[in-house]
């Protein structure tokens, strides 16, 4: 396996540590996920959605009918944040809350009909995204570009931290 690669950071005076220059990698990986979110912010804008509520309507598109808790846990989100998103989701039509048949204090969330016409919408967006991104990238350099990440997401994350839920 490849040793690692350590950086020790100069504090000459003038000097930025390795990590904060403009084309190191702290620098770049931060303005990477700035790009994606401007990005991704902008083409759900175009189909009248936020950050984060693909993601719902994602999860309730593969998984069905939820609580609402059990969906917050599923995207590794607090409750309160699922929320405040389905408050929005629900003012646009795209999701019902109802309480459980099985237990009236338990909310479920579902789509809608005008939700899940928005299906090939998302799903549009988010190919849009990802040809984006790998513009100009081999199919082999976007896999190893993938198994980097993975192990800087590792690195970063530990005890598998930022492991919960889908993207």
């Amino acid at each position: 396996m490849a040793e690692s690669v350590m950086y020790e950071a100069t504090m000459e005076p003038g000097s930025l540590p390795v990590a904060e220059d403009h084309n190191g990698l702290s620098c770049l990986m931060a303005k990477a996920a700035l790009g994606h979110r401007v990005l991704l912010a902008g083409l759900l804008a175009e189909i009248d959605l936020y950050p984060g509520q693909d993601r719902v309507l994602l999860a309730l598109w593969e998984h069905g009918p939820q609580s609402q808790n059990k969906l917050a846990a599923l995207l590794g989100i607090d409750v309160s944040t699922m929320t405040r998103s389905l408050q929005r989701l629900e003012r646009s039509g795209f999701v019902n809350r109802s309480p459980s048949p099985a237990n009236r204090r338990v909310s479920m969330v579902s789509t809608t009909p005008k939700g899940d016409a928005l299906r090939p919408e998302v799903i549009r967006v988010l190919g849009e995204v990802h040809r984006r991104m790998v513009e100009g990238l081999t199919a082999e350099e976007v896999a190893t570009l993938c198994a980097l990440l993975g192990v800087v997401r590792d690195n970063v994350c530990g005890d598998e931290a930022c492991d919960v839920g889908p993207c």
